[in-house]
This record gives C-alpha cells, sequence and structure tokens, in this order.
C-alpha cells in the first residue's frame, strides 16, 4: 500500500481533530501530551493514520465491525447508487433493499421470520426490550415485563441497553437505572460464579436461571438476553450443554429467549451467527456492526413469526400493534451495503476462512500460553479470541488493566491493533481482545501472534 505523506494538510487534520472532535471512550487529557490518532484510508486488513503510519488491524475497527475488510469499493459502490435512486423513506413504507436483505438474512436465520430495522445495536436491542413489554400489556396486566440478562454480557449504550448490562464500570456514574431488569451469573468456566469445575459439575451457570425466575415470579419475567459469546466481557464462550438448558427453562416457564448477535453475528465465529455454534432455537435475535461491515449505519430485530403474530394477532384498539420507529431504519444504505456484504461472505467462501483461521490463532494462542506466565486463559470461537492476563497463575489473580494497556500500545507500536477489556469492571480489565476481519490470511494471523509474543515477553 502506498503510505500517504505527512504533508501540512494531514498535520491541520490531527490539529482540527483536537480541536473539535469529541472521542468515544476518552479522557482527553491524554492529547495535551500526544496527538490523537486520526485514520485517513483502509485497504484490506490494514489502516494508515494521519502521520503515515500503517497499522495491522486485528480488531475489524476497533469495535468488531468492518468483517469483510477496507476498501470494498462494490459495496460503496451499491450504496451510492441506491442513494441516487431512492435514499430514504420512513420505516412506515417499505423500500426495494429493505425487502430484498430482510428476505436474504432471513435465509441465514431459519425459525426466524421478520425484520425490523433501526441504525444501532443499542437501538435494535430496545426495540426487542420494547416489544417484551409491550407484548406483557396486550396479553396481560403489564406484570409480565421483566428481563434476564448476564453478568459481564454488554447490550448497548442507551438507558435501557445499560439497565441489562452486566458490566459495573460501563454503567458507574448513569445510574438510577431502569426498573425490571435482573442479573444472572455469566458463563466463564476459568472463573467459574460457583466455584465449580467443568465436567464435574451440574451447569449452574445455567441451571440457575429457573431459580431467578422462580424467585423473581414467573408470572413476572418476559424475556432473557444473552450474547452468543460473551464479547467486550472477556471474549466468554459458554459449554455445548449450556444455551440447551436455558431454551429448556425459558419454554417451561413462557419467557422469550433473545440472542444478541451485533457482536458474533454474519461470519465472526465462523457461522452466520454465533447461536448457530449452540443447539437453541431464540425467539428474538438481534444484530448491528457486522451486518454491512460498517460501510453504512444499519441494526435488525429479527423475530420469529410467533412473536410477530401475536402483535399482528392482538385485539382490536388503538394501542394494538408495535407503536415504534427509528428515524434512520428508513435509510436505503444499509440493507444495500447488507446485500453486498453478504454476496462477498458467501463469494469468497470466508466462513470457511475463518474457521481456519480461527484453529491457526488459536493454536498460536495457546502457544503463546504455554510460553508467557501472564496468559492465565486463553479463549474464543473462529476469529473472535481473548487472552485473560493474570499476576499469578495459581491463584488466577488478575493483572491490573496497566499490563492490558500496555500490551495493547506495544502491539501498536509494532503495528498491530488489539483490543482489550477497556474500563468495564472492577478488577477483571485484563483480557486482550483479538477480532480480526474475516478475510484474515495465514500471514496476517502469523503476524498477530508475532506481535503479542514480543509485547507479552516485554510485559513480564
Amino acid at each position: 500500500m502506498n503510505q500517504p505523506a505527512f504533508t501540512q494538510e494531514r498535520e491541520d487534520i490531527i490539529q482540527t481533530d483536537r480541536d473539535t472532535v469529541w472521542h468515544h471512550l476518552t479522557q482527553h487529557r491524554q492529547f495535551d501530551k500526544a496527538d490523537p490518532m486520526v485514520i485517513v484510508k483502509g485497504e484490506g486488513m490494514r489502516v494508515t493514520d494521519a502521520t503515515g503510519r500503517e497499522y495491522l488491524d486485528a480488531t475489524s475497527g476497533g469495535v468488531w465491525s468492518v468483517n469483510v475488510g477496507y476498501g470494498r469499493a462494490e459495496i460503496a459502490d451499491a450504496v451510492r447508487d441506491q442513494l441516487v435512486t431512492m435514499c430514504y423513506y420512513a420505516g412506515t413504507a417499505g423500500s426495494e433493499p429493505g425487502a430484498r436483505f430482510a428476505a436474504r438474512l432471513l435465509e441465514k436465520l431459519p425459525g426466524l421470520g421478520r425484520v425490523y430495522y433501526s441504525n444501532s445495536g443499542s437501538e435494535a436491542n430496545e426495540k426487542a426490550y420494547k416489544m417484551v413489554r409491550q407484548l406483557a400489556h396486550l396479553e396481560g396486566d403489564g406484570s409480565k415485563h421483566k428481563i434476564i440478562f448476564r453478568d459481564r454480557d454488554y447490550h448497548g449504550t442507551t438507558f435501557g441497553a445499560l439497565s441489562s448490562t452486566g458490566q459495573f464500570e460501563r454503567k458507574a456514574q448513569y445510574g438510577p437505572f431502569l426498573d425490571g431488569f435482573v442479573e444472572m451469573e455469566n458463563c466463564c468456566c476459568y472463573r467459574c460464579p460457583f466455584g465449580k469445575t467443568y465436567g464435574s459439575c451440574d451447569i449452574e451457570c445455567a441451571t440457575h436461571l429457573e431459580t431467578i425466575i422462580q424467585r423473581e415470579g414467573p408470572e413476572t419475567v418476559g424475556a432473557v438476553v444473552l450474547e452468543p459469546i460473551t464479547a467486550g466481557g472477556g471474549v466468554i464462550p459458554p459449554v455445548p450443554e449450556y444455551f440447551p438448558i436455558i431454551q429448556a427453562i425459558c419454554r417451561k416457564y413462557d419467557v422469550l429467549l433473545h440472542i444478541d448477535e451485533v457482536v458474533c453475528g454474519l461470519g465472526r465465529t465462523g457461522e452466520w451467527f454465533g447461536y448457530q455454534h449452540y443447539d437453541v432455537q431464540p425467539d428474538m435475535v438481534t444484530m448491528a456492526k457486522g451486518v454491512a461491515s460498517g460501510y453504512a449505519a444499519i441494526s435488525c430485530t429479527v423475530t420469529s413469526d410467533a412473536v410477530f403474530e401475536r402483535f399482528k394477532n392482538a385485539p382490536e384498539g388503538r394501542l394494538a400493534y408495535f407503536r415504534d420507529i427509528s428515524t434512520f431504519g428508513g435509510c436505503t444504505a444499509g440493507p444495500a451495503a447488507g446485500l453486498v456484504n453478504i454476496d462477498i461472505i458467501e463469494r469468497e467462501g470466508l466462513l470457511e476462512n475463518v474457521r481456519l483461521r480461527g484453529e491457526q490463532l488459536m493454536d498460536g494462542l495457546l502457544e503463546l500460553k504455554d510460553k508467557h506466565a501472564v496468559v492465565g486463559d486463553v479463549r474464543g470461537v473462529g476469529l473472535f479470541a481473548g487472552l485473560e492476563l493474570v499476576a499469578d497463575r495459581e491463584t488466577k489473580a488478575p493483572a491490573p488493566e496497566q499490563t492490558a494497556m500496555a500490551v495493547a500500545k506495544d502491539c501498536a507500536d509494532q503495528g498491530v491493533l488489539i483490543g482489550r477489556t477497556n474500563r468495564s469492571f472492577r478488577e477483571f480489565n485484563n483480557t486482550l481482545c483479538l477480532s480480526p476481519a474475516l478475510i484474515a490470511s495465514r500471514g496476517d494471523i502469523d503476524d498477530i501472534l508475532e506481535a503479542l509474543d514480543g509485547a507479552l515477553l516485554r510485559s513480564a
């Protein structure tokens, strides 16, 4: 790739950014001493900043989004052509790309039948919560409105989404939160909240859902929301028995099962959706990020036909339909981009590539665990992996957040961008997160592993 010269124009861009932009997740005092990173170009797996420095991006855009890589002209062209033809109309009407993409998406989601459009993962989850709560009123006295969520899962930035998020520091200073959200324990075997060991346990991380439902009262619980694999909470896949147990409990108590695929959806794990690694059939699936690989804003709340029919067949009345709207859910750019995104994944065999490169990545990370005592656990599925850092392997005492920060900075200094749990917990901000694009090559994975090896060595 040709790297841009560090011109006065680019120096001006950095200064303009410093003077005008409020960055996400950033204490801006750091820019009193150092320049903000301004990304000016992306191609394939690599991005270039305004100084001309090139990086291998092992984060898919920093937040697990750019699944098919940078510089996909055919997606940009499809968006441009669609916007010229018909850019937007409110979601009270349909659009050609909206209809075509919904049909295409549902082919990847057996057992589900309706797609509701909005523009962010937080908003997609809010729609699902509103459906649950409105059904509680349409079909009863409103009492069956509670939503159970899981410790360490993250569901978004809005107040409903934060109310259902199990990450202390993400929520700190934003309360009070909404009533009716109830937390259940996480499913991290490495730090089992029940003090058990997999293979000699009763999968208490799943079975205790029934205890919670009974404690709250089955007549008050409307849904359970879970990430298929906990993402920003430390990349935590459940054991195979987990979701069948969860589903059986939900069906027993007439509780909707909502799977949040905002991170795992559209190929990240080697299946179209993360839950498809497990024997489970959700009632609702939410998604964003990889739906259009970051080329346009789009999110979807996908439901079973049964959920949709409960609204369609509600008793006659002024309020007997889903009374929600998302302004930019009517923008045609998202579904236009989503259609080409699926084309690319299928045409280039990216699900198979994720499986192959995911095996390579996991094998390499396990070798790093054997080599570096600071690595306590390695977890992941496909091109989605986490390394939990510890101060002591015997006690599993978590490494301080500064250690994870130092490793991530060291990798960046080597030209590789990785992620980490970022101000999410009181003490478990100690997991490095890897989520390279689905197009990653063998050489890309080798480069990521090499950078990590050096950084972990220097962190000791």
